[in-house]
């Protein structure tokens, strides 16, 4: 069966915090769940951002419950004060889904955040991390919890480089620091489901990947990957809206596993309805995963400890 978003099940009482849903696949995953009665937290850069996000989703849902937030991953101090106002607007165990989704893509030079990293590991994979680590205690400690982190396709590429992590020694920008970040966020959902399993947790962490979707993440292609993406996105890419299915099905399908990595069921996994995703073999090094997850514990100043 091709699962699309009409197999959601009922969201009612359920709340979903989604980073990056003011635009592209993270949009319409806030579209769809509000369309099947979740709450959902929605935080962006800019008030004016997430305001807007808002008002395009109640065009379509009217009645949707939306919250708005601040939120900047590749800053710690954004990240730490966004918790906050989950502390005081939700107190408690009150967020059923987390959608790790923001990011940033191909940046044609190598930026510093604001804390001295490099901008694509900062936002894409470090800020997710502490994000997940403090919101872990608000997270309902119920079976249906889940964390599902977007990884990309470009994992096949990737390569944790720990003596390159934030590139300063050379910077690449698509198939070095992005396909770095990116398989850094598969390599940590993995872990983190099996540390949820030895602690008995009955959260789940599952990854998924959009595709070849075409998004706003594409601003930054240059040169020959502009032009090749002009010409070959109608035959290899997918909408916004079907590269949304995987994570959204990894968020919502009964039938999505602990643990499990999907995207499209398409040639090469470009295009498609979910299905389960070929990992690559980075991904199963459980060495690996565990430097990866004390790094960034170190590097975001953030302890990350899974209780069941």
């Amino acid at each position: 069966m091709n699962w699309t978003a009409s197999d959601i099940p009922p969201q009612e009482g359920r709340r979903a915090v989604i980073t990056g849903a003011n635009s592209g696949i993270g949009f319409h995953a806030a579209l769809e769940l509000a369309r099947h009665g979740a709450e959902i937290v929605l935080p962006a850069r800019s008030e004016a951002k997430a305001e807007d996000a808002i008002r395009r989703i109640r065009a379509e849902v009217p009645q949707a419950k939306l919250t708005p937030a601040l939120l900047d991953l590749s800053s710690r101090r954004s990240v730490r004060r966004f918790v906050e106002t989950i502390d005081d607007r939700f107190p408690g165990g009150s967020i059923d889904v987390l959608i790790n989704n923001a990011g940033v893509m191909a940046l044609p030079r190598r930026e510093l955040t604001e804390d001295g990293f490099e901008r694509q590991f900062a936002t894409n994979f470090l800020g997710p991390f502490a994000l997940t680590a403090l919101l872990f205690p608000r997270l309902k400690p119920a079976s249906g919890t889940r964390i599902v982190t977007l990884a990309s396709l470009i994992v096949h590429q990737g390569r944790i480089d720990f003596d390159n992590l934030q590139s300063e020694r050379k910077y690449v920008s698509l198939y070095g620091a992005y396909a770095q970040s990116k398989l850094a966020d598969l390599i940590f959902a993995l872990e983190l489901q099996r540390r949820l399993s030895r602690a008995g947790s009955p959260i789940a962490s599952l990854a998924a990947h959009p595709g070849i979707a075409v998004t706003n993440l594409m601003a930054h292609f240059t040169g020959l990957y502009k032009l090749l993406g002009r010409f070959l996105t109608p035959v290899i890419a997918q909408s916004a809206e079907r590269g949304a299915l995987p994570g959204l099905f990894a968020a919502t399908a009964p039938e999505a596993a602990a643990g499990g990595y999907y995207g499209p069921n398409g040639a090469g996994e470009r295009k498609g309805f979910p299905a389960p995703a070929r990992l690559p073999a980075a991904a199963a090094d459980e060495a690996l995963a565990s430097r990866l997850w004390d790094t960034a514990e170190r590097l975001t100043k953030t302890r990350f400890d899974v209780v069941g």
